[in-house]
């Protein structure tokens, strides 16, 4: 299977999985391990670019911790002794990308909405540990609508003591515009403060999917308002170590999506380094421009 198809296929079932799933990750330069905490698809965003078919109800409708961990020790297994790449569909990977970069709580929602958010990272910590893998990062990919919670700032902490890293979302300045991407009731105010709060406590990578609506991209105000919400999460003291910028690589739930050229994903990171002074890295459509880039996509 040619590389490039390798990263636009990121099923969250792989042979008969439920919960774990393997990934050539572009985001990462090696195979990122998902854990999907959210199989019954339920979210409390509704962006207008997620990959997820919520068209059709999922067979599973919670996470069965044993079953879990179970799958992810098999995986475990299987990526550390090379067997993995035995599969058909990891046959091609480049002896390069053949390393395993992280453990990634993602999914077909929000994982940190799971009611056992910080049992599940702490029991995912200790089979890391069972294995010797010490350098290979425990990762939350996440929306930030739910840092307040006790129970994902107990997660949090379990990430921070296993070489943890928080990938969090923003991708609006504006509360119009956070409406007309992610759909959500939850406030812009809201998650601007969860990630400065979470960023005050260990730094945090910013991941911002930009794209075309209609055919328009996002206004010059829009983006500059962007920029003014990293400044104000700088300015409250919280740490952002990176901002990734990226467009659309999969099919969107909606077909009025369609993504950046990578000219113009190259001026949003131009414009983020300029306005910010943070790190920033581009990543584009369905290319592999950016393979060599860390962290991950899941």
């Amino acid at each position: 299977m040619p590389l490039d198809v390798l990263h636009t296929q990121h099923q969250r079932r792989f042979a008969e999985s439920k919960f774990v799933y393997p990934v050539l990750s572009r985001r990462s330069g090696g195979i990122s391990l998902g854990v999907n905490l959210n199989p019954d698809k339920v979210c409390n965003f509704d962006c207008i670019y997620c990959q997820v078919d919520r068209t059709t109800q999922s067979d599973t409708r919670f996470v069965e911790l044993p079953r879990m961990l179970d799958e992810l020790d098999h995986f475990l297994t299987l990526i550390t002794s090379g067997q993995l790449y035995e599969f058909e569909k990891f046959s091609h990977t480049p002896r390069h990308l053949r390393r395993l970069n992280d453990i990634a709580f993602s999914g077909d929602g929000e994982p940190t909405t799971h009611r056992n958010f910080d049992e599940i990272v702490t029991a995912a910590a200790a089979l890391k540990k069972q294995h010797i893998l010490d350098n290979v990062k425990l990762v939350l990919i996440t929306n930030a609508s739910m840092f307040h919670r006790e129970h994902v700032q107990r997660g949090l902490e379990v990430l921070d003591q296993n070489n943890g890293e928080v990938w969090a979302k923003l991708e609006a300045g504006t509360e119009a515009y956070l409406k007309l991407i992610d759909r959500t009731p939850i406030s812009l105010r809201q998650i601007v403060d969860n990630i400065a709060a979470a960023a005050k406590i260990r730094p945090l990578v910013i991941q911002s999917l930009f794209m075309r609506v209609a055919g328009e991209p996002p206004t010059a105000a829009e983006f500059a308002a962007y920029c003014d919400r990293l400044n104000e999460i700088i300015a409250a003291g919280g740490k952002l170590s990176l901002i990734q910028i990226y467009t659309v690589a999969r099919k969107p739930t909606e077909s009025y999506v369609t993504p950046l050229t990578d000219a113009e994903v190259d001026a949003l990171v131009s414009r983020v380094q300029e306005q910010t002074g943070i790190p920033a890295q581009a990543f584009y459509g369905t290319h592999t421009d950016a393979l060599q880039a860390s962290p991950s996509e899941s």
